[in-house]
């Protein structure tokens, strides 16, 4: 597999809309992070919902609907993504960006040892000294600031759930990631009547956020694109380009997180963040360089003459 300009283009799209998220999320700070989750659900549905129509598409969703094995495996990564999108838009309103961010650092690691764990999968001596060196580098952070860094590894173990779940299912991207919101939209249609109807909120208001004025509605609105714009161009890229290349870009995201938060947000970086991120750094190195590995002794598919 070569690696096309358009599919480097979309990675690097995609990584950087994700690592500039926090800019968008922080500007709804005001908002609860319920209703926050609850629009990007609802919005999504809708958007993914149009995509899939336009593309024909419907049949793979009612396929995957009528598996019950399959319609399970997405009721439990609905949940792990539900988890994982509150949990960063709750750490962004409440000033935690810089760990939020090294949440995604530790997720590639997090995978290899979740498919170990759970799959039965072996990890090469490469991959098993990248985890150890993640291991030190988490326990660098908990020794130097008094506690273990549990935003970073709540990020990074429900989305390394989220990937471990969706690895067993056969349904494409975008058509599974449709069926999670689609299961999480009756909790969200809930959760914005009450909080319309009743106030349900975390600060003292009377209703919710949207309709109230244009630019909280339109950035509400925005939540369903910053969702599925990113996906689509990443699901474009994993096609076109070589795995260890999007891996490698992919690290995009988390750096502009933790730029964001250190300089626009100006969240403090510790002398405990300035060990422990080489430290990180050097993990992510050594499993980028095995992926390189195994994907280059991988033999090649055979061709059609």
């Amino acid at each position: 597999m070569k690696n096309p300009p358009l599919g480097i283009l979309s990675i690097l799209a995609a990584s950087t809309i994700w690592g500039l998220s926090g800019l968008f999320y922080k500007a709804l700070a005001h908002v609860p992070p319920l209703e926050v989750l609850s629009h990007r659900t609802l919005w999504s549905l809708l958007l993914f919902g149009i995509i899939l129509a336009f593309r024909g598409r419907l049949g793979a969703v009612r396929a995957a609907l009528s598996s019950p094995r399959t319609l399970a495996a997405l009721a439990l990564a609905a949940v792990m993504i539900s988890l994982n999108w509150g949990g960063f838009i709750t750490s962004i309103q409440f000033g935690y960006a810089l760990e939020a961010s090294l949440g995604y650092y530790f997720f590639p690691l997090m995978v290899v040892g979740l498919g170990a764990l759970f799959l039965g999968e072996r990890f090469s001596k490469g991959q098993g000294a990248a985890l150890a060196l993640m291991a030190l580098a988490v326990a660098t952070l908990t020794i130097g600031l008094g506690a273990p860094p549990w935003i970073a590894l709540f990020l990074a173990g429900t989305f390394g759930i989220y990937a471990l779940v969706k690895k067993q299912v056969a349904a494409g991207p975008m058509v599974s990631v449709f069926i999670e919101v689609l299961l999480l939209s009756p909790l969200a249609a809930l959760w914005l009547y009450g909080a319309h109807r009743f106030g349900w909120s975390t600060v003292p208001r009377p209703s919710g956020w949207f309709g109230t004025n244009l630019h909280d509605t339109v950035l509400l609105v925005l939540t369903g694109p910053m969702t599925a714009g990113p996906l689509i161009l990443f699901s474009y890229a994993a096609q076109k380009v070589r795995l260890s290349t999007v891996g490698l870009i992919q690290y995009l995201n988390p750096s502009l997180q933790f730029t964001v938060a250190a300089l626009v947000f100006s969240e403090p970086v510790t002398r405990w963040h300035a060990i422990a991120l080489p430290i990180i750094w050097a993990a992510l190195a050594l499993y980028y360089l095995e992926t390189r590995r195994r994907e280059l002794s991988a033999p090649t598919p055979p061709h059609d003459g």
